[in-house]
């Protein structure tokens, strides 16, 4: 979505407000439902006391602006790698305490437009997007296979935010009484099951590069689960926990794939979504981590296999290579200094995508087995499979060092893993 931060001046003065509107009207097609109901939902969270924006006004057909609605605007900070640099000492149980409050919305304040999650349809979905993509990557096809085979039972639902993490709350860094300002990004929100949310921000991706602090980046679990039942949550079930953090790092693997897509088909031609489609590689890798860690003791002891071989070294004329580091170190020489604003972060994401296909020409890695992913999706073959889990895990690692060579979860498996 597009925001736009603005002033509006009257006999009472400036009033800082912010516009959060879609950038054209096919961005909102395949939603359950419009930036109308959104805005009901953020209103109806502001009312039951949650850290929500306050909405002001919402956009109709007459305003000739596409579909949004307008707040007012927080003064805060946004950036994860600002707020872990030196987050609130609170901050942990502020996220515990404001998700609690969340999912205590009663239902009858809830926009009737909010849907109901059925997990089990909602996997059966992922699965069929996986095909439709070519279902050929093992790692998601052992995901969406553990996923079934671990289904929960329905939980009683409560409102879920749905995109509860880092990167979606805005903090107040201030020394003396820093703490949680506000919760953005409504558009997600569903009815169904509390540990989708509480399970999100814990994802490896949200942590920002605490790898160490499963929770947000920011502590323990125990302190995280601690502060949200301190606030009238429900009782965290561990397995249940564990299900959702599988789950929703398939569902942004999966998520990545899409933002592909979307550039493919010209939905959204910024080259900021052809570099979001290759971060898929980031959740291949954990999610190799967090379904490895069931696999027999002797196949998590496995020696790795040896990585393929390097290119040589080039000669004679320039390679398809050394054509595209001359195009990087152009934008990043000429282009990228003379940019300001969302020119100058255009010009990064160019930069590393360029980076990407250098390493990729360089190593010719690839993620794509087909066979190997619907042995897997099927069940015939399994983690308990001698040298399985080895060769996945050497896969996710070569292709998370061409697609995301700086993700923090890379150093870690290399080192858990030995490879």
């Amino acid at each position: 979505m597009e925001s736009w931060s603005f002033d509006w001046s009257g006999p009472a003065g400036s009033v800082g407000y912010v516009l959060r509107r879609a950038p054209s009207a096919d961005y909102m097609a395949g939603r359950p439902y419009g930036h109308a109901d959104e805005a009901a939902l953020v209103m109806a969270a502001h009312a039951a006391g949650v850290k929500a924006p306050e909405v002001v006004g919402v956009l109709s057909d007459a305003d000739g602006m596409g579909t949004g609605y307008v707040m007012r605007r927080i003064v805060a900070e946004v950036s994860p790698a600002k707020i872990l640099a030196d987050p609130p000492p609170s901050l942990l149980a502020d996220l515990g305490r404001e998700l609690a409050r969340i999912h205590a919305i009663p239902r009858a304040a809830i926009p009737a437009a909010i849907p109901l999650m059925d997990t089990a349809e909602a996997l059966a979905e992922l699965k069929t997007r996986f095909l439709s993509y070519g279902g050929d990557r093992p790692a998601i096809a052992l995901a969406i296979r553990w996923c079934e085979d671990h289904l929960p039972a329905p939980a009683d639902p409560v409102l879920v935010h749905g995109d509860y993490r880092m990167g979606n709350v805005m903090v107040d860094l201030a020394k003396d009484a820093g703490g949680l300002a506000a919760v953005l990004d409504w558009e997600l929100a569903h009815l169904g099951d509390a540990h989708e949310d509480l399970a999100f921000g814990c994802m490896a991706v949200w942590r920002f590069g605490r790898i160490d602090r499963p929770a947000f980046g920011l502590g323990s679990l125990e302190d995280y689960f601690a502060a949200y039942r301190a606030a009238g949550g429900l009782p965290v079930d561990r397995a249940r926990f564990r299900f959702w953090l599988v789950y929703r790092t398939l569902w942004w693997a999966l998520g990545c794939l899409q933002m592909g897509q979307a550039w493919r088909n010209g939905t959204d031609p910024t080259v900021e979504r052809v570099v979001i489609g290759r971060r898929t590689a980031e959740q291949e890798l954990d999610l190799v981590e967090l379904i490895g860690a069931e696999a027999p003791d002797i196949e998590k002891a496995r020696t790795l296999p040896p990585s393929p071989a390097a290119m040589p070294a080039p000669v004679g004329e320039p390679t398809n290579r050394e054509m595209v580091q001359a195009v990087r170190d152009w934008i990043e020489g000429a282009v990228k200094p003379k940019s300001e604003g969302h020119d100058k972060f255009e010009a990064v994401v160019a930069m590393n995508a360029l980076g990407i296909v250098m390493r990729d020409l360089e190593t010719g890695v690839r993620a794509e087995d087909k066979a190997l992913s619907d042995a897997l999706l099927s069940g015939e073959r399994t983690l308990a499979e001698p040298g399985l889990l080895a060769r996945l895990r050497r896969s996710a690692l070569d292709k998370c060092a061409v697609d995301s060579p700086k993700y923090a979860a890379l150093a870690a498996a290399r080192a858990a893993w030995n490879g």
